[in-house]
């Protein structure tokens, strides 16, 4: 497989654009909307050197982008896998699919990750969980934890559920929430299944929502499926699991959170996650931590959650921008 290329997604869009030739530039350019078009050029212009080497895998990538839509069109998901396969190899076949299906998954319901999640949720409430479940399945993570955290306990788990278990949904089923929930309709694609839902995503909603929702949720579900529970519980990120990141990843953090939010935090922590802290600071500002710690009095629970629930974000924060690495579940040890 080939090296993956220090290029950005746009970076590499703008040398597709490059490569083509200004004629044929200027047809692509008739299906793209204003502001791909200003973005796309902009970067076009900046766009100073890109290697040989550079440029001929990101050419590569992109044929073989096009050669998936194709057959996904020509044939569905599993005619395209078994095609790819053969003419790929399995692991860039699945890199592939799996990267289409993220791009195609966000060309429909875009007026619902514009929408505020109040005005959502409103639309939402007198709506079948089955339709809620779609409708979330395509709302981003932060929407859809906000959201599912107001839904009624019962309603709730039902929601999780079927998120979980959601795998594809046909663009007809589609076609109708979408231009039933909003008169405007963008482009639907021409696969006979698109991906949607999972037991991923589920877990990206699960570490946006509040500490007591996620308490709440696990609680409930791991009666109702323990298997589904543990399988979500693998690909998330908790505030005990702060013992489990290396110590550059626990100092990088460390100076991003506020000081009062992490003595509260370590107030009704375990004695684990709150020594491998401690253990990770100067003895001067150690010191003070505990200091604070020990003056806190009369703290609730929730104030706890919620500062616990600040510094997750930020870890979170940090791992999305390529700032520290956390390792998830078995298989995912980091190599020195």
């Amino acid at each position: 497989m080939a090296k993956q290329t220090k290029l950005t997604s746009i970076q590499r869009a703008a040398a597709v654009i490059i490569s083509l030739g200004a004629d044929r530039a200027s047809e692509v350019y008739k299906y793209l909307k204003e502001d791909e078009i200003e973005q796309l050029s902009l970067e076009i212009a900046k766009l100073d050197r890109v290697t040989p080497e550079e440029m001929q895998e990101t050419i590569e990538d992109f044929y073989g982008l096009c050669v998936t839509q194709k057959v996904i069109s020509e044939g569905g998901i599993l005619y395209a896998k078994d095609i790819l396969e053969k003419a790929f190899g399995a692991q860039q076949a699945s890199s592939l699919l799996e990267r289409l299906n993220k791009s195609l998954r966000s060309r429909s319901f875009e007026f619902v990750r514009k929408a505020d999640y109040k005005n959502l949720q409103m639309m939402l409430a007198n709506e079948h969980p089955q339709t809620i479940t779609l409708v979330l399945s395509y709302a981003r993570s932060d929407q859809a934890a906000q959201i599912i955290a107001e839904l009624p306990r019962n309603l709730q788990l039902d929601v999780i559920e079927r998120i979980a278990q959601l795998d594809r949904v046909s663009p007809e089923m589609i076609n109708i929430v979408e231009t039933t929930l909003e008169k405007r309709f963008s482009s639907l694609v021409s696969t006979d299944q698109v991906e949607v839902g999972g037991v991923p995503y589920i877990a990206e909603i699960m570490n946006r929502v509040d500490r007591t929702t996620e308490k709440f949720i696990f609680d409930e579900l791991e009666k109702r499926d323990a298997t589904l529970a543990d399988e979500i519980h693998k690909l998330m990120f908790v505030f005990e699991d702060i013992i489990n990141l290396d110590t550059m990843a626990i100092q990088r953090f460390i100076r991003e959170v506020d000081t009062k939010d992490l003595a509260v935090a370590l107030k009704g922590s375990n004695e684990d996650v709150k020594q491998v802290i401690l253990q990770n600071m100067s003895s001067r500002v150690r010191e003070s931590i505990e200091q604070d710690i020990q003056f806190l009095h009369n703290i609730r629970m929730r104030d706890v959650e919620e500062a616990q629930q600040k510094i997750v974000g930020i870890i979170r924060q940090l791992e999305e921008s390529g700032q520290i690495v956390i390792a998830k579940g078995e298989g995912d040890e980091l190599l020195a």
